[in-house]
């Protein structure tokens, strides 16, 4: 695969963003969000982290990662891997809200021999040419869902995470990127000194503190910028930087463009695509 396969589509009443996106397999550190995610391994193999666990995921297999549990993705065959990634908002998935909120899978992998057959063809259009009116888009994911809920043996999503310093380290970004805060702030309040905690930044996630809240904090403003007409102010202190020059620094390091011309270029590039 020489592009990435990306889908965004945002409810309009709302502005959560379904997102859909096909790429190579690599390193994915440590990480939760509020959305179910779809994994879906296309070629090659890859190792589903859930918690402390580690789970092979080969071609044709999915894993369903559930909102607010911790999870990462490692790659150690040499092979090309391919994977599908689709974060869902719950709401796409009606009566299952709640259900999704409390629960969690004990073990998050289904293999591709246990899958019903109508999940492929579902799936199949979420890559390439995928559609573009969201409710189509949902109507498969609910599918897929509703067919794979079965195969799962759930528990209290209490037992499926861990009380480790990596989770809470995670956990605590996810909850508090949005505010103001220090490395020693963020130690005190997890029980630990700063020099354990800036340890767990440089080996588990090869970043130190600030680069690590700062990715936190672009990763909202990214879909911000895409999903809303917001001012790049409002984004900016929405998304926890203290100034629109910081902001505007870290973005164009990351992403090479500054945050406007960002949005001005995706707009020029949805316009294309409607024309």
């Amino acid at each position: 695969m020489e592009e990435d396969i990306e889908m965004h589509l945002v409810y309009e009443d709302t502005k959560e963003e379904l997102l859909a996106i096909g790429r190579r397999a690599k390193h994915q550190p440590p990480h939760l969000h509020q959305t179910l995610e779809l994994v879906y391994v296309m070629k090659g193999s890859l190792e589903l982290g859930v918690g402390l666990e580690l789970f092979h995921m080969e071609e044709g297999d999915i894993g369903l990662v559930f909102p607010d549990v911790n999870h990462h993705c490692q790659v150690f065959s040499e092979q090309y891997s391919e994977v599908l990634y689709i974060n869902i908002p719950t709401r796409t998935l009606g009566t299952y809200e709640e259900l999704l909120k409390r629960k969690a899978p004990v073990y998050p992998v289904i293999k591709y021999g246990e899958l019903p057959s109508e999940i492929y063809p579902a799936i199949q259009s979420m890559k390439g040419s995928v559609p573009k009116n969201i409710w189509i888009v949902q109507a498969y994911l609910q599918v897929i869902f509703v067919r794979c809920i079965p195969l799962l043996t759930l528990t209290e999503k209490s037992q499926v995470g861990s009380n480790d310093l990596i989770y809470q380290t995670v956990s605590y970004i996810s909850a508090n990127f949005r505010k103001s805060f220090l490395l020693e702030d963020m130690a005190k309040d997890l029980g630990v000194s700063k020099y354990v905690l800036s340890r767990v930044f440089s080996k588990t996630f090869h970043r130190n503190f600030n680069q690590y809240l700062n990715d936190a904090r672009l990763g909202y403003a990214k879909q911000r910028l895409e999903n809303t007409n917001d001012p790049t102010t409002n984004i900016c202190l929405d998304s926890g930087f203290e100034s629109q020059r910081t902001f505007n620094r870290v973005f164009k390091e990351k992403y090479m463009v500054s945050p406007s011309e960002y949005r001005r270029k995706l707009y020029e590039d949805l316009e294309k695509v409607i024309l």
